[in-house]
């Protein structure tokens, strides 16, 4: 093993979060070496059709990265949040001009921002591509400097070593795994319908946030004149929904909805996820970090999923940059120190939310009731939540902030 070559930094996962990490550390100029499932003729399958809702921390990020210049289409504004509860009385309605901003965020479709990312990545002078390579294990004990990492590919079995490890393989992270980190699991009894959707009236700006018994019904506004629907459904009836024909689907979609959009007209190819949480009991191991889906998988309600493991990220890349051993302890433990109060207060907004809203106990309405008619009432309220969708939760990377833009 004398020639083994050594990697500063090995990251173990070619998705969203991980794409975005290597292009932000070519940015700081840190050699990078992204390990990759997938071909290089093919795109990873989380390059879906599903609708991201970008934060404007995240716009600001993926901006200075170059990733916005490269989407193929526009993204959609999100100009107001409008949110209300089936059989519940009251709702709320957020206005970015109240805060000085055009906009909360941006709506963006997962297949773009992997082809820009991707366009990215083609353009990077210190990131390296191993591909398509599969994660096996660890190989411990052969040196405390490194991690010692074995891979699968055509050629067969062969050993990595890295001076730091990054999991960003997603929520059933095998690097977690092998790492010996613990996760806990919860699966929220329900199935959420992702797809295209055009209404009588065209998107003017709100985002719409439909909370009900099953969960979300969600309306984000696309740049192309859509909308995208996430309709969410008990895991029990998912099956029978599935296989109900377009128009039967948008019949039940309308009626969980409203009228709040017009008529709805067309639905899209459809697709369907689990709605769970999995989150890793420590987020570090001996020269191992996890970030995005690896550290945690959250409900989507509330659109805090991808924005939050790109803030994993950058606040990653900010640490390496400069940093003499990027596996080092220290430097572990500053990470877990600055993401602790932004991954806790995140955790629990999106938990209690899926929790509370989909509780059908007939004594939580009236408090629910009495939340929504204060949130549109209440400009302090007001300023904590739309503080929160627009990603600034306690330590803030400096690119999410728009410094060295």
């Amino acid at each position: 093993m004398a020639d083994l070559q050594i990697h500063d930094v090995l990251i173990i996962g070619g998705g969203l979060v991980g794409a975005s990490l290597a292009l932000a550390l070519d940015r700081a100029g840190v050699a990078a070496t992204l390990l990759e499932a997938t071909p290089p003729a093919a795109m990873p399958e989380v390059f879906d059709q599903r609708n991201l809702s970008f934060a404007e921390a995240t716009v600001n990020a993926l901006g200075a990265l170059g990733v916005m210049a490269r989407l193929r289409r526009a993204p959609g504004e999100i100009r107001r949040i409008h949110i209300s509860r089936a059989g519940d009385f009251g709702q709320a309605c957020l206005r970015a001009s109240d805060f000085g901003r055009t906009a909360f965020g941006r709506v963006v479709v997962a297949r773009d921002l992997g082809e820009a990312l991707e366009a990215g990545l083609a353009e990077a002078g210190t990131i390296t591509r191993l591909r398509p390579l599969r994660f096996l294990g660890f190989d411990e004990g052969r040196d405390a400097g490194l991690q010692h990492v074995r891979v699968a590919g055509a050629e067969g079995e062969r050993v990595l070593a890295a001076r730091l490890v990054v999991a960003a393989d997603g929520a059933d992270s095998q690097v977690r795994r092998a790492a010996g980190i613990g996760a806990d699991t919860h699966d929220y009894g329900q199935r959420l319908f992702v797809a295209k959707l055009r209404t009588q009236q065209a998107p003017d700006g709100t985002a719409y946030e439909r909370l009900g018994d099953a969960g979300p019904t969600a309306l984000l506004p696309r740049g192309d004149g859509s909308y995208g629907l996430v309709h969410g459904v008990a895991t029990d009836e998912a099956d029978r929904v599935a296989a109900l024909g377009a128009r039967d689907f948008l019949a039940r979609v309308q009626d969980t909805f409203g009228w709040r959009a017009g008529r709805f007209l067309e639905v899209g190819e459809r697709s369907a996820y689990p709605a769970q949480r999995v989150v890793a009991a420590r987020t570090t191991a001996r020269r191992v970090v996890l970030v995005g889906n690896a550290a945690q998988a959250l409900h989507p309600i509330g659109a805090q999923g991808f924005n939050l493991g790109l803030r994993d990220a950058l606040t990653l890349a900010e640490l390496l940059g400069g940093a003499d051993d990027p596996g080092a302890a220290a430097l572990l433990d500053a990470y877990v120190r600055r993401r602790q109060e932004d991954r806790r207060r995140t955790l629990a907004f999106s938990d209690g939310l899926a929790r509370i809203t989909a509780n059908p106990a007939p004594l939580l309405r009236p408090l629910r009731s009495f939340g929504l008619t204060a949130l549109g009432a209440v400009p302090a309220l007001q300023s904590m939540l739309a503080g929160g969708a627009m990603g600034y939760r306690g330590d803030v990377p400096a690119l999410c902030r728009g410094a060295g833009a």
